[in-house]
């Protein structure tokens, strides 16, 4: 009678789960729902501003200016034959995309313990949801960046796209991983320590003026005390924003080597930051 009885579920929910369980079965079934979150996210974030979107524009813009007159015009640093405003703003749409991943999936438990408290749904939806959503500013982003690409090329600066921007798509993924695995890492803590969402912030600001966001690894060689110049070239985030700039200007460094240990790196991060999600996500509830 039992046995007629169970075999008459469709899906089962337990807080039992496999160790690393990226159920993609379930997520497929969830797909509307993931849409949706993916619509919430891009929609309410600016819906109550005046400039609206315009904040996708205006953001790196204002942060590419800053950087070439303080770091460019006044700290003197390099770009080489590229214009420095065009290097600022590479380095910095790269950037954003990795950033905003982090920052919006650093806080997944705190800032959704309502709807995880009332209902059922695969919980790992809310952090993809925020790293899909965020694909569209950072596409945004880089329609604004090859216009000002194309005006330079048509100035006549010495710009050119390499081969290597067939790896694009890879450094979008590994951007991807790196944020959403940090970010779910950093979620499950703040469950206990609500602390590191104060650090967090302040800790991704300092994080890109470690990684060759605003100059180039060959000005941090020459200008940096020797023990933080490994620091700063052998990142992974350094890798893929060097490896962003090289692809679209090419200008800077690339090495298959770093390309690979830095894939390695998201990878692991990712797997990492699932395993600590998937376990956090038993008992959260009873912590926030």
């Amino acid at each position: 009678m039992n046995n007629s009885t169970e075999d008459t579920w469709l899906y089962t929910i337990s807080s039992k789960h496999k160790l690393i369980d990226l159920n993609f079965k379930e997520i497929w079934r969830y797909r509307d729902l993931l849409l949706l979150f993916v619509k919430r996210d891009i929609v309410t974030v600016y819906k109550q501003t005046i400039l609206g979107p315009l904040w996708y524009v205006i953001q790196p813009l204002f942060t590419s200016v800053i950087f070439t007159l303080i770091f460019n015009n006044l700290g003197q640093i390099q770009t080489g034959s590229v214009p420095p405003f065009l290097f600022n703003l590479a380095g910095i749409t790269a950037w954003n995309y990795f950033k905003e991943c982090l920052t919006g999936t650093s806080d997944t438990f705190t800032k959704n313990q309502n709807i995880f408290g009332k209902v059922y749904f695969p919980r790992v939806i809310m952090p993809m949801s925020i790293t899909i959503s965020n694909l569209l500013k950072f596409g945004i982003q880089l329609c604004i960046f090859f216009c000002f690409y194309a005006y330079y090329a048509f100035q006549g600066s010495t710009v050119s796209i390499n081969s290597q921007i067939l790896l694009f798509p890879i450094y979008v993924i590994m951007m991807a991983l790196l944020g959403l695995g940090l970010g779910m890492l950093i979620s499950s803590m703040t469950t206990k320590y609500r602390d590191l969402t104060v650090l967090v912030s302040f800790g991704v600001q300092l994080l890109m003026y470690a990684s060759a966001v605003p100059y180039p690894v060959s000005e941090a060689k020459l200008k940096f005390p020797s023990w933080f110049v490994p620091i700063v070239e052998y990142s992974p985030f350094t890798q893929i924003i060097e490896g962003f700039r090289y692809m679209l200007l090419n200008t800077g460094t690339f090495s298959w080597t770093g390309f690979l240990y830095t894939l390695v790196i998201s990878v692991v991060v990712f797997i990492l930051g699932l395993i600590v999600f998937n376990k956090t996500e038993k008992s959260f509830i009873d912590t926030v």
